[in-house]
């Protein structure tokens, strides 16, 4: 197994896929990530599996649409009779490690990782889930706010900055101690930043480097809230959105600072690579750089995740591998599709599974072959009433709620989403078309039943947990201080000469 590739997965949260065209936009101050891009596959139309954190990361790792992983929103357990892309990789061999956020939800805080190298940065409980027997109940102690945007700014040191500065530490450090060559096995390390996740607030010297940028406002500028359709209404009211004032400057501090977080994530991600090339690892790793779901960033006056827009659904996606060279591919594509690519290009079958998975292998694309099934996407989280479903195939987007009027746009004549045509005669067959494909794909009836029962039982179990004597599901990372550098039962030569890396320079 030592001929095997490595594999490092490099994962951002709510980064806008409409910033990365083809790899990050050319204003954009991320050095790292430009060198990266140029020599991946680059695929300027991915998208999540769930516009959310933990449904989209599930998914992502699982190959699985919300549905089949029961992972709705950011309070549902993700099971550990799923398999993830760690089980396979570790099933084949591989050494498993995760530093960062991943959201799992429940008392499986690994989901096939041998090891883990930080606690999450959010609660691994049931606290956080949405009740669709109360539609338009504001849970105020964690549903999104506008304050993130009120509040947008500079700080040198936040609770996010803190979790991010700590993941790549761990990182870094685990980088070397590969190199170092203890265990034979080809290993996999994946890496997960929370920003740019809001709050909206950056060290000054990532600010800094936006004072003059000329894409602080939105391209859509706000849309009065009587003309939102009815899903971007009811997340204007999930946001509290008439408790704040937000003025034209609290838009561009906020996408100013989301913009320097994009940089200082350009060099943590750096000092990641590299370790990866100052140990001489960098020639036989795959590497690959995600996003969970995208963030709206003011346009139409949206803000965060939670809609099927672009901003939101959108995210960015490259992969550099050996032997693959670099290029555009412009078909939709998702990130259900990493786990069976990640497994294709490492040389594992998952076929036994593949029947129950949402995802395909991206090699083909990677190769130029033309990739000819829809994209997928749902979405029945804080926000919502009822499951949405979204449908994106060549130039189309097709959105489904059986709470709505449906939505179809033409995403070459309209990129920003301005002309619903799905009710527009010269595209009535068209619209029919996604309507049946709807159809087919979803039981949305079934679907709404199993959204609601699975946010009743949990309920249930959460208020019942929290009485009495709580024990928390929060990942505890492991470190044995007595095996750290140097102890006395250790030979201090035997020591020194192991852990150096290289040894012969």
């Amino acid at each position: 197994m030592t001929s095997a590739p490595n594999i490092l997965i490099l994962m951002v949260d709510q980064l806008n896929g409409t910033l990365f065209p083809d790899g990050p936009a050319d204003w954009l101050h991320v050095p790292n990530l430009r060198k990266l891009a140029d020599r991946s596959v680059r695929f300027a139309n991915a998208y999540t599996g769930s516009p959310l954190c933990a449904p989209g990361r599930a998914s992502f790792m699982a190959g699985q649409l919300p549905r089949r992983t029961r992972v709705y929103d950011n309070a549902a357990e993700f099971q550990s009779d799923i398999p993830t892309y760690a089980h396979h990789l570790r099933r084949a061999g591989y050494q498993t490690c995760l530093s960062g956020k991943m959201h799992f939800v429940g008392p499986d805080q690994l989901h096939g990782f041998e090891e883990r190298l930080t606690t999450d940065v959010y609660p691994a409980d049931f606290g956080w889930t949405p009740d669709y027997r109360k539609p338009g109940e504001r849970i105020d102690w964690w549903y999104h706010n506008m304050g993130s945007v009120t509040g947008a700014g500079v700080a040198e040191i936040t609770n996010q900055l803190e979790y991010d500065d700590e993941v790549a530490y761990h990182a870094t450090r685990k980088v070397y101690d590969l190199a170092r060559g203890r265990d034979e096995r080809p290993w996999m390390l994946t890496v997960s930043f929370t920003h740019p996740h809001d709050p909206y607030v950056a060290r000054r010297k990532y600010w800094d480097l936006y004072e003059d940028c000329e894409h602080l406002d939105p391209v859509v500028p706000s849309i009065p809230y009587e003309e939102q359709d009815d899903h971007s209404k009811r997340i204007f009211d999930a946001n509290d959105w008439r408790s704040f004032t937000i003025t034209d400057e609290n838009i561009r501090r906020s996408r100013r600072a989301y913009f320097a977080n994009i940089s200082y994530l350009d060099d943590k991600i750096g000092e990641i690579l590299e370790a990866l090339e100052t140990t001489h690892q960098a020639d036989n790793t795959i590497i690959l750089f995600v996003s969970d779901h995208g963030d709206m960033l003011g346009e139409r006056g949206l803000w965060f995740k939670m809609s099927f827009f672009e901003g939101s659904s959108r995210v960015p996606l490259m992969i550099a591998a050996p032997g693959v060279s670099p290029a555009r591919v412009t078909e939709p594509v998702s990130t259900m599709d990493v786990t069976p690519t990640v497994c294709d290009l490492a040389g594992i079958d998952i076929a036994e599974i593949m029947p129950w998975t949402d995802g395909e292998t991206l090699v083909p694309a990677m190769n130029g072959t033309k990739r000819e099934t829809p994209v997928r996407i749902e979405y029945a989280a804080e926000g919502s009433y009822a499951p949405l479903v979204c449908i994106r195939e060549g130039k189309w987007k097709y959105t489904h709620c059986e709470l709505d009027e449906p939505q179809l746009f033409d995403l070459e004549a309209d990129p920003h989403e301005l002309t619903n045509l799905a009710h527009a005669p010269d595209h009535a067959e068209t619209a029919s078309e996604f309507a049946r494909k709807a159809g087919r794909f979803w039981d949305m009836a079934a679907f709404d039943a199993e959204v609601r029962q699975s946010q009743a039982r949990r309920w249930v179990v959460y208020e019942a947990l929290r009485n009495g004597a709580y024990y928390p599901w929060d990942y505890q990372p492991l470190q044995k201080a007595s095996e750290r550098y140097m102890r006395n039962h250790m030979d201090l030569n035997v020591l020194e000469e192991s852990q150096r890396f290289p040894r012969g320079d």
